[in-house]
């Protein structure tokens, strides 16, 4: 049994914050958990836009709190973001997320990730072997 605490989680190196401060993830679950997924808290700040393209990752993500906006980067319109609402980019889905206001959001990934991702240029994770120093006994 896994028991962890996101408050304890959030002060080691399981959190990662992005480098332009745009949104931070604590990432609960990770690769070397055995789960066959990840399972994370983010918070994309108020009035930040970003674009993410999952192309190795399936995501699901629950809104837990604040408003916000999930938009396929080739649409015209996007779809709101509320609490209670879930999306899923089942189609490694291209996108823009817009928070309204500050978003906290739930995230599970498949494959999981290893906690040593970092965002590339097309808004992307590479597949990583390697898992983050660290987070092997944590």
């Amino acid at each position: 049994m896994i028991i962890r605490q996101l408050q304890d989680a959030m002060t080691g190196p399981r959190r990662v914050v992005s480098p332009d401060g745009a949104w931070e993830s604590t990432r609960l679950l990770l690769a070397g958990d055995g789960m066959g997924f990840s399972f994370h808290i983010t918070t994309i700040y108020a009035g930040k836009s970003i674009v993410l393209h999952y192309t190795q990752h399936l995501e699901a993500v629950y809104c837990m709190s604040g408003e916000g906006e999930v938009r396929p980067v080739d649409a015209e319109e996007g779809h709101p973001i509320t609490p209670g609402m879930l999306y899923a980019l089942d189609q490694h889905d291209r996108h823009r997320l817009t928070a309204n206001s500050e978003l906290t959001l739930a995230c599970v990934f498949n494959p999981p990730v290893t906690g040593g991702e970092v965002h590339r240029a097309d808004g992307s994770y590479a597949l990583e072997a390697t898992p983050l120093a660290g987070l092997e006994a944590q």
